[in-house]
């Protein structure tokens, strides 16, 4: 019989055992966890391997080959790069490629990835990345380095000297593009997607105006920027202005992408509403600080001085207020026909209209009278013709035409009260058109074309979507212009 000693010594040692028991019990299922999460960490390191190139092992080795015996199946004709990069099978951003031999877009290059895949299943071999430009054989997974895939990647992404850049306006040669046509660079066409051409004619229009598009050709200038927009617009200028494109077009999808915010694709606006909003949007994702100024002030903004008073007040309120663009006042249409019982389209010159800024016109605005007057006249200036009213019931256009000077608009002549920078400095206040927005047909129905100067051969071309087309000066004349913009002539 055991003595009462034994029995509580082996009663402790049956705890201590059960105690191991359980430690060992914790190990093991502390190590199968481990091998658990360890196998995580491997499935997820193949996952962004396959979804971001740049988070790549360092120590996996890609070999570069100058040869390549499925360069010839390259085909340039198929390739756009001005959709959106997204993969069309998993539909991602992340690490995307576009096949050179049929253009359609797969993500990353592992074994296990969509690109590869194609690779194997159509025999499409040669792929370049949409991101660091490098091209890349599948399924054999080598790196191409051949100087004949130069013009891919210009096509892909643009780029401009200075030296380039300060040559446009001087450029007087035609480009050719695979499919045999001719155009010429900075007057391409803009595909239409979905009643977009408020949008084509107002971009088609920025692209006249000289220091707004050098600047957005040199991506440098904005690389501060974050946002979207920013970067969007520079891609599409770079796109209109480049002149060895594979087509003879450029389409506005991505930059689409970036306004969607704002504006519903598929549904028509007003050209004068974007163009306030995209200017106004650029200049604050541009500026450094909240008092900073941008290449969008430095173009466009002026200074207006507004005198307010109120009937039966003998107070006078004198603000000074910026402006990017003038709101030019139509007299209303006649309401009678003619003998011949057709409608009467009036006329009226723009010396009329902008007497509403020269200090002494008289505006009533509710019950108050405004006297408006320009202080300060930028290099490019803007006028917006106020065709469109809405009533009760429906949408009313002045079909009022303007008759405007297409070369040497005195300014002065127009504002006598323009002050001069200096006493006796005769500084130059001569403009000249450069680009002219026009509304055809009725307020609902009605569509948007452009009249744009080529100045290297001071030509005019008429552009509505894909349509380019040199024109007369007499027609820019003789439409019913919308929106215009005026140039500044050197001194």
């Amino acid at each position: 019989m055991k003595s009462e000693r034994e029995v509580k010594n082996g009663g402790v040692e049956e705890e201590r055992a059960v105690k191991r028991k359980r430690v060992i019990e914790l190990s093991n299922d502390h190590e199968q966890k481990k091998d658990i999460g360890v196998a995580r960490v491997e499935k997820k390191t193949e996952l962004d391997d396959d979804g971001d190139d740049v988070s790549r092992k360092h120590s996996r080795h890609v070999e570069v080959r100058g040869d390549c015996p499925y360069l010839d199946t390259v085909n340039r004709q198929v390739l756009d790069f001005d959709f959106e990069r997204f993969c069309s099978v998993s539909l991602s951003n992340l690490n995307v490629y576009a096949c050179l031999v049929c253009g359609e877009y797969f993500q990353g290059r592992s074994h296990k990835s969509r690109a590869y895949t194609h690779s194997l299943e159509a025999g499409h071999h040669v792929y370049i990345n949409l991101l660091t430009e490098k091209v890349y054989c599948l399924p054999d997974s080598y790196e191409i380095n051949d100087p004949s895939l130069d013009d891919i990647r210009r096509v892909l992404n643009p780029r401009f000297s200075r030296a380039q850049v300060e040559e446009l306006d001087r450029n007087k040669q035609w480009s050719r593009a695979l499919d045999g046509s001719d155009y010429l660079p900075g007057m391409v066409g803009l595909n239409i997607i979905q009643n977009t051409e408020f949008v084509n004619v107002t971009i088609q229009s920025l692209m006249r105006v000289t220091p707004l598009r050098n600047f957005f050709l040199i991506p440098e200038n904005y690389q501060h920027c974050k946002s979207p927009l920013v970067h969007r617009f520079g891609e599409l200028t770079r796109k209109i202005w480049h002149a060895r494109n594979f087509k003879g077009q450029v389409s506005p999808h991505e930059f689409l992408q970036a306004v969607m915010k704002r504006f519903k694709i598929g549904l028509q606006s007003d050209p004068v509403e974007f163009m306030s909003w995209l200017l106004n949007t650029l200049h604050m994702d541009l500026r450094t600080s909240k008092h900073a100024s941008s290449i969008i002030h430095q173009c466009f903004q002026g200074e207006l001085e507004v005198v307010r008073e109120y009937q039966g007040n003998e107070n006078k309120q004198i603000s000074r207020m910026p402006f990017l663009m003038l709101g030019l006042d139509l007299p209303p249409p006649p309401l009678f026909k003619d003998v011949m019982e057709k409608n009467i389209i009036p006329q009226v010159a723009l010396f009329h209209l902008l007497k509403k800024f020269d200090g002494e016109t008289v505006t009533e605005v509710g019950l108050a009278r405004m006297r408006y007057r320009v202080t300060k006249s930028p290099p490019y200036l803007m006028f917006h013709m106020v065709r469109f009213k809405k009533n009760n019931f429906f949408k009313e256009k002045n079909p009022t035409l303007v008759n405007f000077p297409v070369k040497d608009m005195e300014l002065r002549d127009y504002i006598p009260s323009l002050p001069t920078a200096a006493e006796g400095d005769k500084t130059c206040t001569k403009y000249n058109l450069i680009a002219n927005i026009v509304h055809d047909g009725k307020p609902e129905d009605g569509c948007f074309r452009v009249f744009v100067q080529r100045k290297s051969q001071e030509l005019w071309y008429e552009m509505q979507d894909l349509h380019v087309a040199e024109t007369l000066p007499q027609m820019v004349e003789l439409s019913e212009a919308y929106m215009q913009i005026y140039e500044l002539q050197e001194e």
